[in-house]
This record gives structure tokens, sequence and C-alpha cells, in this order.
């Protein structure tokens, strides 16, 4: 396991896979290294690319709304994505492609020790739940996973594309928004 600057250095560096040798920006990180609550994606988009930072375009743009709308402070997330690096016309990464940043994923687990990961989408649900899961059939459940309460939603940029999911992804992240809140009283207690 990497520290942080290991880490950042690590993947700054990586030409595992053919997505290293196209990227504009790596794309690490955002948010609070101590946060409760982490939120995994697919991988960058175009705005990600350019800025070096995840969920920072469209998908991203309703993400914070949604996190705003619950009042979940930027303190108490964190926002990766499983692969570091964006595919050719944001196309879903391959196994490999996946694969080879998974690593990285498990050491920002490792030094964040979110209490919460949410799986933002199929793709992460996939890397992180199990592959041959559908989201539509076990978005919205928590799944106990050593020592975590992970739940898969909807990715943000599905809603862009179809509204009726919009209000599934509400009713899943007041179910985040609990947990997370309850998990927040207790380490004060």
């Amino acid at each position: 396991m990497y520290d942080w600057d290991e880490l950042i250095k690590e993947c700054s560096n990586c030409i595992k896979c053919n997505l290293g040798k196209l990227r504009t920006n790596i794309v690490i990180e955002r948010g609070n290294r101590k946060a409760p609550l982490m939120l995994i994606g697919e991988g960058p988009g175009e705005q990600e690319d350019l800025q070096g930072i995840p969920f920072v375009g469209p998908a991203g743009k309703l993400l914070d709304l949604l996190l705003k709308a619950l009042m979940i402070k930027e303190d108490q997330y964190y926002i990766a994505n499983i692969v570091k690096c964006r595919p050719p016309s944001n196309r879903v990464p391959t196994d490999d492609e996946a694969q080879v940043c998974m690593d990285y994923l498990r050491n920002q687990v490792f030094l964040i020790k979110p209490k919460i990961i949410v799986c933002l989408g199929a793709t992460a649900m996939k890397y992180i739940i199990d592959r041959n899961e559908k989201i539509t059939k076990i978005r919205g459940q928590w799944i106990e996973r050593k020592g975590y309460w992970i739940m898969p939603v909807f990715h943000p940029a599905a809603l862009l594309r179809d509204e009726s999911k919009k209000l599934l992804m509400w009713e899943d992240f007041k179910k985040v928004k609990q947990r997370l809140d309850d998990i927040c009283q207790s380490q004060m207690n």
C-alpha cells in the first residue's frame, strides 16, 4: 500500500493500459480524505479529463445538487472512480482497464477508511459488489462487506438520460444520508 504522495505519483506516472497514453489529466480524487462516505463512479468524462477532478461535468453537477439538497456536507464525502483515465468517447472501461486501476482504488479505500461506499452506476457496482448483478435489481439495497456499508445506486448520468430514475435515486440517497447521520451521531457519543 502507498501513502497519499506515493499513490498520486504512481497514478500520475501510470501507463499500464492504453488509457494512460490517451489522457489529458489523471483523475484521482475530489473531497475529504477522512470522509465517512466514499462515492465511486465509473471513470472520467471529458470535463473530468480536462480538469483532473472527478464528477465536474453535467453528471457531477447533478450529483452535487443531490448531495447539497440532502445536506451532505463537502467534508463528509470523497469521490473517486474505478479508472483514473478517460476511456475514449466516454465508453465503459474494459475489464483489463478496470483491473489495472483496482489496486489504486483499493489503496484509496484503505487510506480513507470510509464507513459507507456508494457505487455510482453499474460499472462501479460490477467491480465492487458483483460482476453478475444488475444495477436495476440491487440498487438502493445495503450490502455489508468487510466492515463497509455499500449501496449501489444509478449513475447520475443515467438520470440525465432518464428522468424517471430521479425519484429512485433520491430515495436511495435518503437511505445513505440516514446511515451517514447515524454513524456521525454514534461517533459523537
